[in-house]
């Protein structure tokens, strides 16, 4: 069986004004999408959080089609 990361990045975006990169990393084995955001040294990570205040949740078959796209 083929080893895999626990993460897949699902997104990326560089905003040149202030040099901030964000990335949404995806955790395979939950399917809880983080935004990841860094600026020069700096950086943070949190789960993304839907209308409700639940971190968002990929199902199982979408994470799937994601890592083999």
């Amino acid at each position: 069986m083929k080893e895999t990361s626990r993460f897949i990045m699902v997104e990326k975006s560089n905003t040149s004004l202030f040099g901030v990169h964000t990335r949404i990393i995806v955790d395979v084995e939950t399917g809880v999408n983080y935004l990841f955001c860094v600026e020069g040294y700096c950086g943070g990570l949190t789960p993304l959080l839907d209308a409700d205040g639940k971190p968002v949740v990929w199902p199982k078959e979408k994470i799937e089609r994601e890592m083999f796209r």
